[in-house]
């Protein structure tokens, strides 16, 4: 399948037919230059995009594993429970939850995108464990660099594959396939299978190494601290933090950081004045909110009004 395109209204249709249901805005106000080619593998869906264009979208749940790795331009995507996050060229990433809604910029990327049911991932560690409990993702960035590119890999040889094809993929190829990628991406991505028991890092921590990572953010709640200093001060991993976050507090170490964050800001736009020189920016900065705009809105989320409201009350 291949579409090319100068139009954004038809380059809406298309993604609306091939994606989810979506709206989407011409951010730089330029040109229009859409060009997608998709191949299928299965279930397996393998597709190229080169955007000419800053294309803001705002998207309905896709209801599958969406994997992107961008080779040019950038990605900004907006995670609900952990903020905005930039994706540069060489990188990969889950470009949102199967549940969720997503939206984002793409800032004249060329870019995959490669997605598969979730239920794949199950599948891939029942072969060894038939009782195992669905696995889900719990984090949208590769464990290290070498397993991004690993994946990388994966996904460039499937699409060769697929392409040597001149009809449908025959079946067997196809599931083999797809268990070959769902198994990559459990190698690459945090996940709630432990199917590497031997490196430790997918164990899950006790209760009390999250306790020792909470202490560890409300006190350095204002530093700019990573989720690897987070996990050497509970002394466990970074993978068997986000693990225990996950089962415990049903969230992440970043998002747990973030909300603390978003607290301290409206306690300090709660205890000032617009007369003491304070705005919304300063604050928003100050506590590593960076766009002010997705401040806002977290804001919002969360207390029910505007930052503004707040400052001025």
């Amino acid at each position: 399948m291949k579409f090319d395109s100068g139009s954004l209204a038809a380059t809406e249709q298309f993604l609306n037919r091939n994606y989810t249901t979506m709206q989407i805005g011409n951010v730089s106000e330029g040109p229009i230059r859409s060009h997608i080619t998709r191949e299928v593998m299965g279930t397996v869906s393998l597709d190229q995009l080169d955007l000419g264009f800053d294309m803001h979208y705002d998207a309905d749940p896709l209801g599958k594993i969406c994997l992107c790795g961008v080779e040019s331009g950038s990605i900004e995507e907006n995670y609900l429970d952990e903020g905005a996050d930039v994706f540069q060229p060489g990188e990969m990433g889950i470009l949102t939850p199967p549940q969720l809604p997503y939206s984002g910029v793409i800032r004249s990327a060329r870019y995959t995108i490669t997605m598969f049911e979730p239920e794949e991932l199950t599948r891939a560690v029942s072969v060894n464990d038939p009782g195992t409990a669905p696995v889900r993702l719990i984090g949208h960035r590769p464990v290290t660099a070498a397993a991004g590119r690993r994946l990388s890999t994966t996904i460039a040889h499937m699409r060769q594959l697929a392409a040597t094809y001149d009809g449908e993929v025959p079946t067997l190829v196809a599931a083999t396939a797809t268990q070959y990628l769902a198994a990559a991406v459990l190698e690459a991505f945090p996940n709630s299978a432990d199917i590497d028991t031997a490196t430790g890092d997918r164990t899950d921590a006790h209760p009390d190494a999250v306790r020792r990572a909470i202490a560890y953010m409300e006190s350095h709640v204002g530093e700019d601290i990573s989720a690897a200093d987070i996990a050497a001060a509970a002394y466990v991993t970074v993978r068997a933090l986000q693990l225990a976050f996950r089962r415990h507090l049903d969230t992440t170490p970043t998002a747990y950081l973030r909300r603390l964050r978003l607290r301290g800001a409206h306690e300090e736009l709660t205890a000032s004045t617009p007369e003491s020189g304070v705005t919304v920016g300063t604050v928003a900065a100050s506590w590593g909110f960076g766009h002010q705009g997705r401040f806002a809105a977290l804001y919002r989320r969360h207390y029910g009004r505007s930052p503004g409201d707040t400052l001025y009350a």
